[in-house]
């Protein structure tokens, strides 16, 4: 497959331009190269290199700055992947957008699947919803929402900042009351490729590790990972905080649909011991 990664100098676009060059033919694109919210200028790139797949990484991230910028949350997490639709049946390509568990108000119970009805609060969540309402006009589309992303050669996630404390001796705060289903970027890569390598039908799934966890249960197996003492971790809970835009609590995904079509996808346990000794080792060398 000839692939592009959209969003390439990101923690996900770099995990997953590293998956697909090791076994397919890939091309990263960064906002050097293209601006995605330049509809003309996107959609000339991606027809002059008439990529059998195009994997759009990029987005605006950015919770409580979106308030104050949803012009630019809505071009890039919305509007530009519009153009990624169109472009992706011009070519008859594949389109790959990845969402977020923020479509969700994390007021339900148990684990959020793909049949609960979203409810997002705040502009960058419904940004990435109606993002995902254009990803589907693809004839050949696959919408993976993720979370708490973490991992890769460009570490910058909650989890990133909290291992960094914890790996420094610092006093850090975990969240006793937000559950969510932490998404390795390494996993998602390798899951993507699954995804596309099997051709398993079509639409959304949720693309998490398996299992779900509080912030606060998952600093204490960061800290016992590292061999560091839990009595640095002091507890905060999120609903106490006045925060600008309400998150969901009960974030955690369900990616059951994931599994029964044959993509199964370690634990979250897992991801993040893998992740620390992978770390470990590269900073020893």
């Amino acid at each position: 497959m000839k692939i592009v990664v959209l969003g390439a100098a990101g923690q996900l676009g770099g995990a997953m331009l590293n998956a697909a060059t090791a076994r397919h033919e890939a091309v990263g694109l960064g906002r050097r190269d293209v601006d995605v919210t330049e509809s003309a200028a996107l959609t000339r790139t991606l027809l002059a290199a008439k990529p059998d797949v195009v994997i759009n990484c990029s987005a605006f991230s950015q919770v409580d700055p979106a308030e104050d910028a949803p012009t630019q949350a809505l071009a890039v997490n919305a509007m530009a992947v519009r153009t990624l639709a169109r472009v992706a049946a011009t070519l008859d390509a594949t389109l790959v957008h990845y969402s977020t568990d923020f479509v969700f108000d994390g007021d339900g119970e148990g684990l959020n699947t793909e049949d609960r009805e979203p409810n997002p609060s705040g502009v960058y969540a419904s940004s990435k919803l109606i993002g995902e309402w254009f990803a589907a006009d693809a004839p050949r589309h696959y919408v993976l929402r993720v979370e708490s992303l973490f991992g890769g050669t460009r570490p910058m996630s909650s989890v990133d900042t909290l291992l960094n404390g914890i790996l420094a001796d610092r006093e850090i705060t975990a969240f006793t009351d937000r559950t969510v289903s932490p998404s390795y970027v390494v996993d998602v890569a390798a899951a993507t490729l699954q995804i596309l390598e099997r051709r398993i039908p079509y639409g959304l799934y949720h693309c998490v590790n398996s299992g779900s966890t509080t912030w606060h249960q998952l600093t204490r197996e960061l800290a016992r990972l590292c061999h560091k003492p839990e009595a640095l971790i002091a507890t905060a809970r999120m609903r106490d905080l006045n925060m600008r835009v309400r998150r969901p609590l009960n974030a955690a995904l369900s990616n059951e649909k994931l599994r029964a079509a044959g993509v199964v996808m370690p634990t979250w346990e897992a991801a993040l011991a893998q992740h620390i000794s992978t770390r470990l080792r590269q900073e020893a060398r």
